[in-house]
């Protein structure tokens, strides 16, 4: 890897730290819209920069239970989780939501780095009465390399 490389990495990897930072703080009403526009492709390369893939795999072994990913995967006890990036939240078809959930889909709210991290952190603090009994990652490395590894996942196409 180049040094220009490395530095741009790096310079992700910051730029991140910061925004899983405030995602932390992040309240309902930080969470971004979907009018606000949406650089998908930048938001999986930002995610990709900020954590570990291989790691992440490790980490979403607690999420497996409850979440599918992949060609084949379909809604169980929870969503299966393609493609969600820059998606409202509750848009995967066929499953059912809970209504404070639905509510954040109707305020136009999307699955961005951000609100991911803030879901994770702590789900029933980022949507009272979610359907979601996990606790939460509480380390920042943790969300970072899973949101790493549901965003290798992810299509570039929106």
């Amino acid at each position: 890897m180049t040094k220009k490389r490395r530095l741009i990495m790096r310079l992700k990897t910051i730029a991140l730290s910061a925004v899983l930072a405030l995602g932390t703080l992040a309240t309902p009403a930080f969470a971004q819209n979907a009018t606000t526009e949406f650089d998908r492709a930048a938001e999986i390369e930002a995610a990709l920069a900020a954590g570990d893939v291989k790691k992440g795999k490790s980490v979403f072994a607690k999420c497996k239970a409850c979440h599918k990913v992949g060609d084949k995967a379909k809604n169980g006890v929870g969503p299966q989780l393609n493609d969600f990036f820059g998606v409202e939240i509750g848009s995967s078809e066929g499953f059912k939501y809970s209504k404070t959930l639905l509510a954040k889909k109707e305020e136009g709210v999307i699955w961005d780095i951000a609100n991911l991290d803030a879901f994770l952190t702590k789900p029933k603090d980022f949507i009272e009465k979610t359907k979601m009994t996990f606790a939460g990652l509480k380390k920042e490395k943790d969300r970072a390399n899973v949101i790493a590894y549901l965003a290798s996942l992810q299509s570039v196409e929106e």
